[in-house]
């Protein structure tokens, strides 16, 4: 396989690491319009596929992290609402 593909795609290009979802996500679709315009040369269109490969990777692992994180709430939540914290109307009482 030729050199630089198979790496890291995040290796060559740390400070993605920093962006906001958001930023990354908008760099990347103007990678993603420049290429699929054809009038990059060869070279930098190589680079701007690895670089869009970075951001698709950041991208995704932040949406996997807020994936996780709203499934832990959510699962925290319904074990709390399952022990009957009091919170809402008694359950099964009979009225007065």
């Amino acid at each position: 396989m030729a050199s630089g593909i198979a790496e890291d795609p995040n290796a060559a290009f740390p400070e993605i690491a920093q962006m906001r979802y958001e930023d990354a996500r908008e760099e990347l679709i103007a990678i993603v319009a420049k290429l699929e315009a054809g009038q990059v040369p060869l070279e930098d269109s190589m680079q701007l596929w690895r670089r869009g490969e970075a951001l698709a990777a950041h991208c995704s692992t932040w949406l996997d992290g807020a994936q996780a994180e709203i499934e832990g709430a959510t699962r925290e939540r319904d074990a709390t609402s399952s022990k009957g914290t009091g919170d809402g109307p008694p359950q099964d009482q009979p009225s007065g």
